[in-house]
């Protein structure tokens, strides 16, 4: 998404220094066939310039927070400097520059055109640094949003070897189970043992009591 921008941004920065040279140099033109052509064209840039700027607009707010806030703020640059151009353009077309004015205009017109190619370089200087700017602002965050991608896959993989140590530790722990059940069974089933062996011995000594007792009597009746 932030190379769609780039582009954006970079059509629109050519074409705003492109119409700020084709203003500058339209103003000093006469009224005439060759001006209302220029005129035209520069009008067509400036509607050019607009679809642009609402491109980017709608590019940067697709973006996440921290992206969408530096580009907006670029682009309140660029909507500040499209509104010189369309002033600039209307100060053209509005007819209030009198005979006057155009004649020292045209005295003036060497001069002017050394201005004009200074102020051209300067604005497109200033576009190539804050495109490189923009490259390494987005280059930046790429950079975050990968490191931050890479802490998430080392905690999904730390949170996965916890998961498997908690369901082995319930592995063991339901064995333990298994093994506590196991020996409760084996404990009743020799409690019973014991009860029924004590049942039959106190039953044999009490048959065996009845017994001495049973010939003791009867010696002492013969007797």
């Amino acid at each position: 998404m932030s190379e769609v921008y780039e582009g954006y941004e970079r059509q629109y920065c050519e074409l705003s220094a492109n119409l700020s040279r084709k203003c500058n140099s339209t103003s000093l033109l006469p009224d005439g066939v060759e001006k209302n052509a220029k005129v035209n064209e520069i009008k067509s840039g400036l509607d050019d310039c607009d679809v642009l700027i609402r491109k980017m607009d709608l590019e940067a707010r697709s973006l996440q927070p921290n992206v969408k806030a530096m580009l907006l703020a670029k682009l309140r640059e660029y909507k500040s400097d499209l509104n010189k151009l369309k002033r600039e353009f209307k100060r053209i077309t509005s007819g209030d520059i009198n005979q006057a004015s155009r004649v020292e205009l045209l005295e003036a017109g060497m001069a002017d055109v050394h201005s004009v190619s200074a102020d051209q370089r300067e604005r497109m200087t200033m576009s190539v640094e804050r495109l490189n700017q923009s490259g390494d602002r987005i280059k930046e965050s790429r950079r975050t949003m990968l490191e931050t991608e890479e802490l998430g896959v080392s905690v999904l993989e730390d949170l996965h070897q916890q998961r498997q140590t908690l369901l082995h530790a319930h592995n063991k722990l339901h064995g333990v189970d298994d093994a506590i059940d196991k020996s409760k069974k084996v404990l009743t089933s020799m409690l019973r043992r014991m009860t029924r062996n004590k049942w039959i011995i106190g039953s044999v000594i009490a048959a065996l009591v009845v017994a001495i007792i049973f010939i003791i009597l009867f010696k002492i009746s013969h007797h």
